[in-house]
């Protein structure tokens, strides 16, 4: 599954996102690192399911499906709250940073009213600057990564340009320990000249930089959208950055345990929900309930959850979900279950990288592949499309 890390200094809402995310019980609490161990939960990204477009039944395994809308299960590591000198071991310290290693994206959660300081402390709602916290997380990973070269730097330079070796080669497995790949190393290296044994420090911090925001990409939770500070906040952070997401995780979290307590109809995402126990609702239940609708779901369109996490895989990730299927005509697995996976691939993929996402012997027995829903053959090189529905033919 892809990991992705819900990020940020303490006290913003991190542990309530993930707990309204995965449905778990990671503690919640109004003081700094609440979270004392990173905490990994199975969260879901949502995609439409062609069971009703096809008019089926589908039988999933590995997601789930809810009227036509298929959940598609990914990781989410709930890590302790970070501040400013993390990587000098301030805080918790690199531990936390050492949790980030292996997600695949970050969502950094902000608290848009302003009611904790650059600490993570308490503060008096709108008295600090939410805009003062969103470049931190970006260079404590920096400086994080920068503490691993800085070590050997001017010894792996001198080896490159010596033995004339692969700059990109030996940088990727430099930093291997945070999950950076040599395509990423390629791609941070076009800023820069080749000149590396003249780069100063701010040269590095340059390249690492760059090297983060594709190894690591970043999207903004503008989180506690319905504090009446965090309005202006909000519309502040979208005129500057490019992927801010307004959202209220303790407003999702009411609407996912209402609904699990059988109170409310309510799926992720959605921009209503429907009681349909009125009866066992309390006075001050309804109020909360009106005041998500009026503050949050009306104003926003959605608590945010469900659009973080869609927004962080689909366009920070650029990944699409296809179907894949043994009996082209059934849209079924061998045992009769009805397109019973969702794969997640990266936009660009083929029938043949497709297989190699199942399996690596089915890609390495490749043959060819079948459209299911024209019932035709396609070509392994044709690249496939969000909601594909895709029989690989393989001799292994």
């Amino acid at each position: 599954m892809l990991e992705i890390a819900v990020t940020g200094k303490p006290n913003v809402g991190k542990s309530s996102l993930f707990a309204a995310a995965t449905l778990s019980e990671a503690e919640i609490a109004n003081y700094p690192f609440t979270t004392i161990d990173a905490n990994k939960a199975v969260a879901y990204i949502t995609a439409d399911c062609p069971c009703k477009e096809l008019g089926l039944t589908c039988n999933p395994r590995t997601s789930k499906c809810v009227d036509g809308t298929r959940y598609i299960p990914v990781e989410l590591i709930d890590v302790a709250g970070l501040v400013p000198g993390a990587h000098e071991g301030k805080g918790l310290g690199n531990q936390f940073l050492d949790d980030l290693r292996q997600a695949k994206a970050l969502i950094h959660v902000i608290d848009a009213s302003g009611s904790t300081d650059i600490e993570g402390t308490p503060c008096e709602a709108g008295s600090h600057d939410p805009l003062d916290d969103v470049n931190f997380l970006q260079d404590e990973v920096t400086m994080w990564m920068y503490s691993i070269l800085e070590r050997n730097w001017p010894r792996l330079i001198r080896k490159v340009m010596s033995e004339h070796l692969n700059f990109a080669k030996v940088i990727a497995d430099q930093l291997s320990g945070t999950g950076v790949q040599v395509e990423d190393v390629i791609e941070a290296e076009r800023i820069m000249n080749d000149e590396y044994d003249k780069w100063e420090k701010e040269d590095i911090l340059k390249f690492l930089s760059k090297l983060l925001e594709l190894s690591k990409p970043i999207i903004i939770v503008a989180n506690k959208t319905d504090a009446p500070t965090a309005e202006e906040n909000i519309k502040r952070l979208k005129e500057k950055y490019p992927l801010v997401i307004p959202a209220s995780a303790q407003s999702e979290l009411a609407l996912v345990n209402a609904a699990k307590a059988g109170l409310i109809k309510y799926n992720s995402g959605d921009n209503h929900f429907e009681i349909i126990a009125e009866d066992k609702l309390s006075a001050k239940q309804k109020e909360a309930l009106d005041y998500i609708d009026e503050h949050v779901l009306k104003k926003y369109g959605s608590t945010g959850i469900q659009e973080a996490l869609n927004t962080a895989v689909y366009e920070l990730l650029d990944q699409i979900a296809v179907y894949p299927v043994e009996d082209e005509h059934k849209y079924s697995d061998h045992k009769g279950n009805v397109l019973p996976d969702a794969l997640l691939i990266p936009r660009g993929s083929t029938p043949r990288d497709m297989a190699y996402c199942i399996h690596t012997d089915i890609g390495d027995g490749f043959t060819h592949a079948i459209d299911a829903r024209r019932n035709m053959r396609i070509a392994s090189d044709q690249e496939l499309k969000q909601g594909d529905i895709i029989s690989i033919i393989s001799n292994k």
